[in-house]
């Protein structure tokens, strides 16, 4: 049978009980297919680091891959100080604790934090320790079943090429002979933890904005993740407290009151906005369970709405560029973002760039430039407000937001007003996304082949509408390339196509530009925008097949 050899190489080593049954029954039943699942291919660095479903195998996340992959990073760093940090997601902590033991174990600094962290609370120590590397232990907002482990070097930043291929080819190289001692190990290092709430302070000194946020009535939610005590914090220091979805509130690696714990998803922020609406609130903000991202809802004429990852973006942008100074200010943001950045860059004079998708590129301008890093966003609800923390992070992005809102609030404008005022000036900026969800282990081959045939094929018109320029960046014209399409079409509108970096899915992002006319209702536009914007991407994924 395949994979027999590897499969009792894995029973042979893996401290875990049931998943030494779980392979033998398999073994037993000659599930090739399953086996194939657990060890047709190992875990790849996708972005920053490794993420998968728990389990025995090398597709797998467990003690042997971690542990393989800790040791990997010190044959890459040898003596390298590593801080670690972890969520509450099952196996997070068992995870962290067998990356301290082989960091030590290989001649390391091991800097473990002592509680569950949110993973820019990690991003920020790394440089606050001095650190060589940091890791977190998270699955950000992926489903509950999954885990996965996020690698960040000295300047505080995630993992860039080649560090990722080259820590993988290290992992190929650790023999099971060399992990095997640390594996099933219960006992922790003495001496090695760094005091959560000491770090936590220090981050907060750092983070929390020197601006005035008013008295907003809030509802928030943390969806059953690691940022609610940390935020309640951030909000102490401003003199603010939120009314907080009691269901919600505190960790749980199971996430049973959503379907899925991203506030991006239809339904995540249901219990949010029932919150919002008996507390009266003035604004509804949400965490992912790592609390890297954020969301926010505002009341309007129409009911609560959801800004989409763009439209916070651009508040968060407008509320920087008009409470910042200088001309040698930098904002940055992706490819597959909305273009309105650059529009307000330019308006501002202020440098503008564009990055590939990902914060790991994201936060590169702020690191190889000596301008001053005011802003930068992807539109997956990820934003960084400072350069203090070199990752998305939605504790401090949270904390501007309420500074922004303020600000509005004394130019007598509300959130959606000031969004009108953009669109009026720029054009409507209509954004969304659609995703395609592939299975099974041959899954990244079926995805390549989408991308294969439609680079061979071209498309000349999405939906009706003409192609007037494809760019792919994958065509060696682009220093770093990647894995995306580009389709500009001739109203204006673009699509754009690329496979996730951490999961089995092919994303397919829209945006539609409109003029707003001088006298017309921009809530009317946006209606229109989003019919539009559905229909393009509709017709993209028709175009798929």
């Amino acid at each position: 049978m395949r994979f027999e050899s590897a499969v009792r190489a894995w029973i042979a080593i893996d401290p875990d009980a049931a998943h030494r049954a779980e392979l033998e029954a398999l073994l037993e039943a000659g599930d090739e297919p399953a086996l194939e699942a657990r060890f047709g291919q190992a875990l790849r660095f996708g972005t920053a680091g490794l993420r998968g479903a728990l389990g025995a195998g090398s597709n797998r996340m467990n003690e042997v891959t971690v542990a393989r992959a800790a040791m990997a990073l010190l044959r890459w760093r040898p003596q390298a100080s590593v801080v670690i940090g972890y969520d509450a997601r099952h196996g997070s902590r068992r995870f962290a604790e067998v990356t301290a033991q082989v960091v030590a174990g290989s001649g390391g600094r091991p800097l473990l934090i002592d509680a569950v962290t949110p993973t820019p609370v990690l991003a920020f120590a790394v440089r606050d320790q001095q650190a060589d590397l940091g890791v977190m232990v998270t699955a950000s907002h992926n489903p509950p079943a999954d885990n996965g482990y996020k690698v960040y070097r000295a300047d505080g930043a995630q993992l860039i090429p080649p560090a990722d291929r080259e820590i993988e080819a290290e992992m190929d190289a650790v023999a099971d002979d060399a992990i095997r001692p640390f594996l099933g190990v219960d006992q922790v290092l003495s001496g090695v933890t760094l005091d959560h709430r000491a770090l936590i302070g220090r981050y907060l000194d750092a983070v929390v904005p020197g601006e005035a946020v008013g008295h907003p009535v809030v509802a928030y939610t943390p969806l059953h993740g690691v940022g609610a005590d940390v935020f309640a914090a951030a909000l102490e220091r401003v003199g603010l407290e939120a009314h907080v979805v009691a269901s919600q509130a505190r960790p749980d690696p199971d996430f049973p009151t959503v379907a899925f714990p991203n506030p991006e998803e239809p339904g995540a922020l249901d219990a949010l906005l029932e919150l919002a609406t008996v507390q009266g609130a003035d604004v509804a903000l949400a965490h992912d369970p790592d609390a890297d991202r954020l969301a926010m809802a505002v009341p309007t004429d129409r009911g609560w709405e959801a800004l989409t990852g763009n439209e916070l973006g651009a508040l968060l942008a407008d509320h920087r560029l008009a409470t910042t100074r200088g001309q040698e200010r930098l904002v940055v943001t992706t490819v597959v973002s909305s273009r309105l950045l650059a529009k307000l860059a330019a308006e501002n004079g202020v440098r503008f760039e564009e990055t590939l998708t990902g914060f790991k590129w994201v936060m590169r301008p702020a690191i190889e430039t000596d301008l001053t890093f005011v802003f930068g966003y992807e539109e997956a609800l990820g934003y960084a407000v400072n350069d203090l923390v070199r990752d998305k992070d939605g504790i401090s992005a949270g904390l501007v937001a309420l500074a922004a809102i303020e600000r509005l609030r004394t130019m007598d404008l509300t959130p959606r007003q000031r969004l009108d005022e953009l669109a009026r000036h720029h054009g409507l900026h209509v954004s969304d996304q659609r995703t395609l969800v592939f299975d099974g282990p041959d899954a990244s081959d079926r995805m390549a082949g989408v991308m294969n045939r439609i680079r061979t094929g071209g498309w000349s018109d999405v939906g009706g509408r003409a192609v007037v320029d494809t760019v792919d960046f994958a065509d060696g014209s682009h220093d770093p390339g990647t894995d995306l399409l580009r389709f500009d079409l001739e109203d204006g509108s673009r699509i754009q196509i690329r496979p996730s970096g951490t999961e089995p899915k092919l994303k397919l992002y829209g945006e539609v530009v409109l003029a707003v006319a001088p006298h017309a209702d921009v809530a009317t536009t946006r209606d229109e925008g989003r019919v539009r914007c559905t229909e393009l991407l509709a017709a993209a994924v028709d175009a798929i097949g």
